[in-house]
């Protein structure tokens, strides 16, 4: 993957920080940490993390719960490095799967240095918001606050907006007001941005680069090229389709000219199949064709990719075919 282009939000790694890093050390009062990302479902989470390291690495769609794994994005600056974490969105889960993304979300936030709660701050505070809210405030780490979408906000409704979210840090019961900062922020656009991430970097500890300085992901090939294919199946396809779809890279053969990727969508129903593939194969080769895209940018060269689609009829609900799938909990 190239390095993330120079931007207001991730400046170029200077030549102190490269040759630090060169030498297993780090500038003076130089910071790195882990900041987990965590929301209700489609708050905008991914497409913050894309725009705060300057280059896609999280798959993003309008359909609720897109994000299913732990998803580490890495932004270096000058200063600090933040290793991005970003989480499935926290909500009621209805199968198996949901409970893993859940877990999974859950169980970040006890390993990282930082947390990031990302809100849709176009919409009053709701009760969403204050279960996470309440959940994290049983956390030791950092807390900041993000009202994202602030780029659709009218400047009659901002102040009501925003005390909406300082009213759910107040004190309740028993729990002490939380002096948790708010940011107002525009992933769409990167309004507000370089501030949050100088904000987020002052609160972490002291410590070395944890990667590269040119490095904006750690995740495997294999994982990030599923996911630009279930994003290319969020893009065409609606209804019950979308949230029924795992994706597994059968195999990734570089023959030289061209890397050619073999892959499986698996789906629960024979409906489901049916509406993947389409008419004459129509559906499955706009699919192929917007995931070979998206790839060619990822690999930086020529890709061949094959998709077949298989009937597991309850997938999201079998303990085994999820950890097949890499849905354990715990990443």
């Amino acid at each position: 993957m190239e390095p993330a282009p120079p931007s207001a939000s991730n400046p170029p790694p200077d030549d102190v920080a490269a040759e630090s890093f060169q030498l297993g050390q780090s500038p003076p009062g130089f910071r790195s940490g882990f900041v987990a990302l965590v929301g209700r479902p489609n708050v905008g989470k991914s497409t913050l993390l894309n725009q705060l390291v300057g280059e896609k690495v999280a798959i993003t769609s309008p359909i609720a719960q897109t994000t299913r794994n732990r998803l580490r994005a890495i932004l270096t600056t000058p200063q600090a490095q933040l290793v991005l974490v970003d989480t499935p969105g926290i909500h009621k889960p209805h199968h198996l799967l949901g409970e893993r993304l859940v877990q999974s979300a859950r169980g970040a936030i006890g390993e990282v240095d930082q947390v990031l709660l990302l809100v849709d701050g176009s919409q009053m505070a709701g009760r969403g918001d204050g279960f996470i809210v309440e959940l994290l405030a049983r956390t030791r780490v950092p807390v900041q606050v993000a009202l994202n979408k602030w780029d659709q906000v009218a400047p009659d409704q901002a102040a009501e907006l925003e005390a909406s979210y300082h009213d759910l840090l107040a004190g309740e019961g028993e729990r002490a007001p939380l002096a948790w900062p708010l940011h107002r922020v525009s992933a769409l656009n990167g309004e507000g941005t370089s501030s949050l991430v100088r904000a987020l970097a002052s609160q972490l500890p002291e410590g070395p680069h944890l990667y590269p300085p040119d490095a904006v992901s750690d995740q495997p090939e294999q994982l990030l090229l599923a996911e630009l294919i279930r994003e290319q199946v969020l893009t065409h396809t609606r209804e019950e389709v979308p949230h029924s779809v795992a994706v597994q890279i059968e195999r990734i053969v570089d023959d030289g000219p061209r890397t050619a990727v073999l892959a499986t969508v698996l789906v629960e129903r024979s409906s489901q199949k049916g509406i993947l593939i389409g008419k004459g194969g129509r559906m499955l080769r706009e699919i192929g064709s917007g995931a070979r895209a998206q790839m060619q940018k990822l690999i930086d060269g020529p890709v061949y990719l094959e998709l077949f689609v298989k009937v597991v009829p309850g997938w999201r609900r079998s303990a085994a075919r999820l950890a097949e799938l890499g849905y354990r909990g715990d990443s």
